[in-house]
């Protein structure tokens, strides 16, 4: 008996182990959240997608009646049968470019301020208060430009003029050493509405920056420390270029928020649609600016053409921020970390 059981026991104990089988199916709770969360992502691509296709097919009466002169033309007299949005896109990215310009040394400076240089005890108040800057809305920041900033924008408009006025880009068509010297020049200018538009891309692009920052492993950071290097040494040689995807990321989601703001720009600028590289000069105008400022007033022709400018615009930003998030989504290996 004793014997029999041995041998049993041994023959148990050299059959093969098999392996249980595990579901990697979610249930429970974990089911209802991959399924909430699939959910919200469809209908995100769904919303899109619905507003894609609405501006497309406004679009089509638009093109075939004005045809490639729609993107040419830099005029906007629908009664003339002349309408086209060259100035207006000339000027969103004129806009844009100026925003990014302020923005840009800001948003980075102050990502890495906060993640590497600021306080344990003031660096969530830090974060709160750039997060807090995200959530003024709009024509807070217009109205801000428009009666703070412009007199002072201007003063510094006229002085880039006076100096810098032999390049292209800071000339305006007014003598700035006279002794009354034209301000009217100055205000309402491209450069006033991107000094507006700079400080609502301001957090988002210090905030996508700072989060990328904050990935740096902290292995490779002791490591460039035990190699004796400084902490401007560690910033310059391990998280620079570990969030080097972040900050151009960052860069361009400010980007595609530039081109698309509409109130702060609308309340600042004087419409004019001239094909001009000259941001300090009063006149421009953005294709966001454009369709808020004649919806109300258009016709049933004119909207299309509005809602086909929109649509121009809308594809340009989805391009913009959808390469951004590639890069940021690419961006937290932390390849190419040189000590």
């Amino acid at each position: 008996m004793n014997g029999t059981q041995v041998v049993a026991d041994r023959t148990a104990d050299s059959a093969p182990d098999v392996p249980r089988p595990i579901s990697r199916k979610p249930t429970g709770a974990d089911r209802i959240f991959v399924l909430g969360t699939r959910s919200v992502g469809a209908s995100v691509l769904a919303v899109t997608g619905g507003i894609a296709v609405f501006l497309a097919v406004q679009a089509v009466p638009t093109i075939k009646h004005y045809g490639l002169s729609f993107f040419t033309e830099n005029r906007w007299a629908p009664d003339q049968g002349q309408v086209g949005i060259a100035g207006a896109l000339l000027g969103t990215f004129t806009v844009a470019f100026v925003a990014m310009s302020f923005a840009f040394p800001l948003a980075l400076t102050t990502a890495l301020y906060i993640s590497e240089y600021a306080p344990g005890r003031i660096k969530s108040f830090l974060v709160s208060m750039v997060d807090l800057m995200a959530a003024v809305p709009s024509i807070i920041y217009g109205l801000w430009g428009a009666y703070l900033m412009q007199p002072l924008a201007g003063d510094l408009a006229r002085w880039l003029n006076a100096y810098l006025g032999w390049m292209p880009w800071f000339h305006v068509n007014s003598d700035p050493h006279a002794a009354q010297w034209q301000a009217l020049q100055y205000s309402s200018s491209a450069f006033i509405a991107g000094i507006a538009v700079a400080m609502m891309v301001l957090p988002m692009a210090a905030a996508v920056m700072r989060e990328v920052f904050s990935q740096t492993p902290i292995g490779e950071r002791e490591g460039a420390l035990a190699l004796g290097a400084t902490r401007w040494g560690v910033i310059r040689s391990v998280v620079l270029p570990f969030g080097k995807g972040g900050v151009i990321g960052g860069t361009m989601l400010g980007m595609g928020r530039a081109l698309g703001e509409t109130i702060a720009v609308l309340l600042i600028i004087s419409p004019s649609f001239d094909l001009k590289f000259r941001p300090l000069e009063i006149g421009t105008e953005t294709v966001s600016a454009l369709i808020a400022g004649r919806f109300a007033e258009a016709s049933s022709v004119q909207l299309r053409a509005l809602l086909t400018a929109g649509f121009v615009l809308f594809l340009i930003t989805l391009v913009i921020n959808t390469f951004a998030a590639m890069v940021v989504s690419r961006s937290r290996s932390g390849a190419g970390t040189d000590l």
